[in-house]
């Protein structure tokens, strides 16, 4: 049942994005099928291969090992800063230890160092390297353009502005199709310091949660260029081979790259907390508001229960079963309304509690990408000011990129239930 389920999405999933299209006849239906048949078997090898392979699990707990490295040295430097609060021994007795766990002091650290690692690895060249090599892959297998392979490859290590900046000379001549598939992938992916501190939070639910979150990001890429290539066709292929990678600023040194990237961490630690306490705050509020609605007729409402009845839908064709498909929507719709951040907290709390093993797998996939209304406007921002002259464009496709974003998730985490039916 399960495998059906999951077939069903991989059929639903790019029908949709084909029925938003704005040119249908411009693929053709043969041509189509084969971009769709193409896509989803590259995607579905690499699915076998994360997931069953004995060599690829160990890499999932090499990765794993080494964010639970990054982790152990952030709190090192935590404890030193902000002693007991970040884990360190109290001064005092705890009448209630369990209380203990401070998110702003033992779990955001953690991106101030990943920032700082990120940049460190741009002074060395690294960074570029890996970018050039995958942005070739994609290149080679796909046909897409020089830049727009750039950004896409560099999507999975930088964030909504931050890729789409590596290739701002080339922005102007992208075509609308490759500027659409653009936004998409940077809504189908998430940055590097992020994903560590997903990986943080999932950790103890799900073994080698890094390598998951890894192998997400990488698999929404080609999904997401599918999917955006069947939805806004005109202006997708074409431009230059290749695209050199610009940052703005460069380090001159690796303790200058150090500090830039540890400067850039604290704007991001101060955006995640005023996230989770706004997004948090309203959620209670939302609660509060649907509470007093439905006592009346003496119904017990929250939003979440409203977002998993609406959502469920789309938690049953990745292969979720319907029994769990109530609390696995609630994540999706927290993720889409609210944002990610918060769904994986909630993935690793209560949301997850009513999960299996299996379809809690299944929905780190799932969550793993910025598609969400706060990430939008992140985007227009960022890219408004950087082509100007194609604002009216931009925001036309915008609403769009959001739902090829999340599709592209939901593809990705339908075949990984197809992978790990039976």
């Amino acid at each position: 049942m399960v495998q059906a389920q999951a077939l069903l999405g991989l059929v639903l999933i790019p029908l949709l994005a084909w029925a938003i299209s704005e040119n249908r006849a411009h693929l053709g239906l043969r041509r189509a099928l084969i971009v769709v048949a193409g896509t989803l078997a590259v995607q579905f090898a690499l699915a076998l291969v994360l997931l069953k392979l004995p060599l690829a699990r160990q890499g999932f707990e090499a990765l794993g090992a080494g964010v639970l490295a990054i982790q152990k040295a952030t709190e090192t430097g935590a404890r030193f800063v902000f002693g007991y609060l970040a884990g360190g021994p109290a001064p005092f007795d705890r009448s209630a230890p369990q209380n203990d766990f401070i998110i702003a002091f033992r779990v955001l650290p953690v991106i101030l160092v990943l920032s700082a690692l990120v940049r460190l690895l741009y002074y060395w060249g690294v960074l570029q390297r890996v970018v050039r090599g995958f942005a070739y892959v994609l290149r080679r297998a796909t046909g897409i353009g020089g830049p727009l392979a750039t950004v896409s490859a560099s999507s999975l290590f930088l964030g909504l502005v931050e890729a789409p900046l590596l290739i701002r000379p080339y922005l102007d001549s992208l075509g609308r199709g490759a500027l659409f598939a653009m936004m998409a992938v940077v809504m189908a992916t998430v940055a590097g310091t992020v994903m560590a501190l997903y990986a943080t939070v999932l950790e103890p639910l799900l073994p080698g949660a890094a390598g998951h979150l890894l192998a997400a990001s990488l698999m929404n890429i080609p999904g997401a260029l599918m999917l955006a290539r069947l939805a806004v066709p005109d202006g997708f292929m074409g431009g230059p081979e290749t695209a050199d990678i610009v940052i703005e600023d460069p380090p001159r040194s690796a303790v200058d790259a150090v500090a830039k990237g540890t400067s850039d961490g604290v704007g991001l630690v101060v955006a995640v907390v005023a996230m989770l306490i706004v997004f948090v705050a309203l959620v209670t509020l939302a609660n509060a508001l649907l509470g007093v609605a439905a006592a009346p007729f003496g119904l017990e409402l929250t939003l979440q229960r409203l977002l998993g009845w609406v959502m469920a839908p789309a938690a049953w064709i990745i292969g979720i079963p319907w029994s769990e498909a109530g609390a696995a929507g609630a994540l999706l719709g927290e993720r889409v309304v609210l944002n990610e951040l918060i769904a994986y907290f909630d993935l690793a709390g209560a949301g997850g509690a009513e999960l299996s093993e299996r379809s809690r797998l299944i929905m780190t996939y799932a969550l793993c990408g910025f598609a969400n209304f706060g990430s939008l406007g992140i985007m227009l921002g960022g890219l408004v000011a950087m082509l100007p002259e194609r604002r009216q464009e931009i925001l036309d496709l915008a609403p769009r990129s959001v739902l090829v974003g999340f599709l592209a998730t939901l593809l990705s985490a339908a075949l990984v239930g197809l992978a790990t039916a039976g």
